[in-house]
C-alpha cells in the first residue's frame, strides 16, 4: 500500500506541477528568452569585445572582462528571466513560476563559474571546476544538497580523537583552492596597478607586489583551514618539525628566498637591467622569489639563484645610469695625417643611431706607433646596453672602413720582410768544386 501510495502521490505532483499549462508557459517563456538573448548577443559582442580589448597591462582582468563579454547572451537570459520571475511572483501563485526560478538560478550559476573559471589558463581543469561547481548548485536549487552531503559526512574515519570524513576533506580542498585562487588573482591584478605607478622604482615595485601575493596567500590558507573546522592552535605541535626541516632540507630554497628579499631591499638590480654574471651576459626579465631571469641576446634564458647575486661579483652596466661607454681599437697607415683620422673618426661615431652623441661627444685618441700601423682608440657612450654591444661595435668598425675609404686613408695589414744571406766560406766552396768539376 504505500509503495502505491507513493506512485499516486509522484502521479498528483505531476499532474498538477508539471504536466499543466502554466509549465507549457513557462517553458515557452525560457525558450522565447533563450532566442532572443542569442541574437541580441550575436550583434553586440563583437563591437563590446573590441573596446574591451583596448585594455593594456592587466590580462588577468582583462581575461574576466573578454570571457563577460563573450557570455553576454548569458546576461540577457539572467535579465529576461529575472523580470519574468518578478512578474510571475507578483501577478500569479508560486507553482506559476517554478521553472523559471529554477532556471534563473541555474543560468545565473553557469555565467558566473564559467567567466571565474576563465582565469584558470589549463582548460581542462576549468572545464572540472566549472562543471563540478554548476552541478553543486544544481543539487541545490533541487533540494538534494543536504541528502548528497550527509552521505558524504558518513564516509570517515577515526584519527585518534579526530573524526575524518569525506565532506571536511572536499570542503578543505575546494575552500582552500578557491581561496588561493583568488588570492592569487587579487595579487596579480594588484601587481599591474603598483607596475603602472610612475612614482615608485622598480625594485620596490617587485617587494611590494610580492609581499602583497605572500600576505594574501597566507590569509586565505587561514581562512580555509579555520573554516574547514581545523584547529590552528595545533599547528603549533609542527613547527619544530617544520624548523628542522628548513635548517636541513630547505635551506637553500629559504636562502634564495631571504636572497631575493635583500635584492630587492637594497636596489641592486631591477627589472631591465643590463648585467654580467660569470659568463652571462644581457638583460633581467624578472625578479623571482628564487631566482633572477636572465635573458641575453641570443634568446637564452638563465634562471639564476638569488643566492648567486648577494655571494658572487655582479656587473651592473645600468646600476646608476643607463649609459655606456664602448671602445674601439684601430690602426692607419704610417702615409696618413693622425690629426685626419681622429677627426673622420669622431664624425663618423656622431652619425651612428646608437651612438649617444647629446650625452657625452666621441673621442678618439693616438695611443702609440705600432710595428705596421699608427693606434687609435675611438671611445663613445650608447644609452641601450641591453640591444647589444658587439653590434654597435661591428657598426661603428662599418662606418670608419667606408669614411677612410673615402678619404684615401689605407688601414694596413701586418706583413714581415726575410733577407736571405749565403755565407762567404759556403760561396767559395762552392765556385771551387764547379771549377774541379769543369777542369776533369
Amino acid at each position: 500500500m504505500d509503495f502505491l501510495d507513493a506512485i499516486e502521490a509522484a502521479e498528483s505532483w505531476l499532474r498538477t506541477v508539471v504536466l499543466n499549462e502554466w509549465t507549457l508557459y513557462q517553458l515557452a517563456l525560457i525558450g522565447v528568452g533563450y532566442l532572443v538573448s542569442t541574437i541580441l548577443a550575436k550583434h553586440i559582442e563583437p563591437a563590446v569585445e573590441a573596446r574591451a580589448r583596448m585594455i593594456k597591462g592587466n590580462p588577468d582582468l582583462l581575461r574576466v572582462i573578454i570571457a563577460f563579454m563573450r557570455r553576454l547572451r548569458w546576461v540577457f537570459l539572467i535579465i529576461w528571466l529575472w523580470i519574468a520571475d518578478v512578474l510571475l511572483l507578483r501577478y500569479g501563485w508560486p507553482s506559476y513560476r517554478w521553472l523559471v526560478s529554477t532556471a534563473l538560478t541555474l543560468a545565473a550559476a553557469w555565467f558566473v563559474i564559467s567567466v571565474l573559471t576563465r582565469i584558470i589558463r589549463n582548460l581542462m581543469l576549468a572545464r572540472v571546476v566549472a562543471v563540478a561547481g554548476w552541478s553543486y548548485f544544481a543539487l541545490y536549487v533541487l533540494g538534494l544538497d543536504e541528502v548528497v552531503l550527509a552521505a558524504l559526512d558518513r564516509v570517515a574515519v577515526n584519527l585518534g580523537a579526530v573524526r575524518l570524513s569525506m565532506l571536511i576533506v572536499l570542503k578543505a580542498i575546494v575552500l582552500s583552492a578557491a581561496l588561493i585562487w583568488a588570492a592569487v588573482l587579487i595579487g596579480n591584478v594588484t601587481a599591474h596597478w603598483i607596475d603602472r605607478s610612475g612614482d615608485l622604482t622598480p625594485s620596490f615595485k617587485v617587494l611590494i607586489s610580492k609581499l602583497i601575493k605572500i600576505g594574501l596567500i597566507v590569509f586565505a590558507g587561514t581562512v580555509a583551514l579555520s573554516a574547514t573546522g581545523v584547529d590552528l592552535t595545533a599547528l603549533t605541535i609542527f613547527s619544530g618539525a617544520v624548523g628542522v626541516g628548513i635548517g636541513f632540507g630547505l635551506q637553500k630554497v629559504v636562502s634564495n628566498f631571504i636572497s631575493g628579499i635583500i635584492i630587492l631591499l637594497d636596489k641592486s638590480i631591477k627589472p631591465g637591467d643590463t648585467i654580467t654574471l660569470g659568463d652571462t651576459f644581457g638583460s633581467i626579465r624578472d625578479l623571482r622569489s628564487r631566482f633572477v631571469s636572465v635573458i641575453t641576446r641570443d634568446g637564452k634564458e638563465y634562471l639564476i639563484p638569488n643566492e648567486d647575486f648577494i655571494s658572487q661579483q655582479v656587473v651592473n652596466w645600468s646600476f646608476s645610469s643607463e649609459y655606456v661607454r664602448i671602445e674601439v681599437d684601430f690602426g692607419t697607415s704610417y702615409d696618413s695625417d693622425p690629426h685626419e683620422v681622429v677627426r673622420i673618426a669622431i664624425e663618423t661615431a656622431k652619425a651612428t643611431p646608437r651612438v649617444a652623441s647629446t650625452y657625452a661627444q666621441p673621442v678618439c685618441w693616438m695611443t702609440g706607433f705600432g710595428a705596421s700601423s699608427l693606434d687609435f682608440k675611438l671611445r663613445f657612450w650608447i644609452s641601450d646596453p641591453s640591444n647589444g654591444l658587439t653590434n654597435v661595435r661591428g657598426q661603428v668598425l662599418l662606418a670608419l672602413w667606408d669614411a677612410f675609404k673615402a678619404a684615401g686613408i689605407s688601414i694596413p695589414f701586418p706583413h714581415r720582410e726575410i733577407i736571405m744571406k749565403t755565407p762567404v766560406e759556403v760561396t767559395r766552396g762552392r765556385q771551387y768544386a764547379d771549377k774541379a768539376g769543369a777542369a776533369e
